[in-house]
């Protein structure tokens, strides 16, 4: 039986194998990419099981995907759709700084996942429910899903984690965007804003204030990522900042974020202490900095405690 659910839309990243403007690139190499996904392989690689439900094209792409998915082990519940295709993007390669990516994910085929698709799935034996912020920016098929799977968890006591992991783009406008992303939130126990999306979400890029309002509103725990200078937590009880873990290179900034969230995840799947969960977060994090794709850094749990034990040995001068 897995351990945590997630649902979302996995797509084909196609990487720039050169720097400069994505029009100028000749050559991609072609990667799986999706935050959702990137949880769901991470936790695998921590030796932790996962389902992973979604929509997929009829299609060449939506093959690859299918295929990779299953390279990893990772339990899915997928939807064929023969009549809408499989997201894919571009993404920028750059020396310093975030990439930038294009997406062709508009009327794709997960955005068509509906609540009809995932009443057969069984919540009694799982013991998470991690979702983002992106489904319910899809379509308003996708907010519904979010919705139903949020109260089906509720209905069978399972905790939830969220990730707001904001993409303004694809919302109709920012005032919808701050009020979806915050009723979700608010059903939640488990909410992993980062700093600049506490600006936009609750008013206020100060961690404090953004752990306050989330917990004020039902939340257990809240943890603020804050870059380069590590992370805020707060619950009912606690209340500490850590630094961020350093590392001798950064090749790409994008996924960090899902490996954060791995941290988390399997942290409170192995009952460590909040402390111990946000350093292991911390640190799953800077270690998909030096990776390029979306998941490839996301570690073993061999070479997990190999890097904290790197770390605790002073092997890495300063933060990242």
């Amino acid at each position: 039986m897995f351990e945590v659910i997630l649902f979302g839309e996995p797509m084909v990243m196609f990487a720039a194998e050169s720097p400069g403007p994505l029009e100028d690139v000749e050559c991609f190499t072609r990667h799986l990419a999706g935050a959702e996904v990137n949880v769901a392989i991470g936790l695998l690689r921590l030796k932790h099981s996962a389902t992973y439900i979604t929509r997929l094209g009829n299609d060449t792409l939506g093959r690859y995907i299918r295929n990779k998915l299953n390279k990893e082990g990772i339990d899915t519940r997928i939807i064929q759709d023969d009549r809408h295709f499989t997201g894919f993007q571009l993404k920028e390669k750059v020396l310093t700084g975030d990439p930038i990516v294009d997406y062709y994910r508009r009327n794709s085929a997960a955005s068509h996942l509906c609540p009809g698709d995932i009443e057969d799935i069984d919540f009694s034996g799982a013991r998470l429910l991690h979702i983002t912020g992106i489904p319910a920016a899809l379509s308003e098929e996708m907010r519904e899903v979010t919705f139903h799977i949020i109260q089906k968890a509720r209905e069978c006591g399972l905790p939830i984690c969220f990730d707001p992991n904001l993409r303004p783009g694809l919302w109709k406008n920012e005032d919808v965007m701050i009020q979806v992303l915050n009723k979700i939130a608010c059903r939640c126990d488990f909410i992993l804003p980062g700093y600049k999306e506490g600006l936009k979400l609750v008013g206020s890029d100060d961690p404090g204030k953004i752990a306050a309002y989330y917990l004020s509103q039902g939340a257990k725990m809240v943890t603020v990522k804050l870059g380069g200078r590590g992370s805020y937590t707060q619950s009912r009880d606690e209340r500490f900042y850590q630094d961020a873990k350093p590392i001798d290179k950064i090749v790409d900034t994008v996924g960090a974020g899902d490996g954060f969230a791995v941290g988390v995840i399997s942290g409170i799947l192995e009952g460590l202490s909040l402390y111990k969960t946000v350093e292991r977060a911390n640190a799953i994090g800077a270690l998909q900095l030096r990776h390029g794709g979306d998941n490839e850094g996301l570690p073993t749990r061999d070479m997990l405690e190999t890097y904290l034990e790197e770390v605790k040995n002073g092997a890495f001068a300063g933060g990242y």
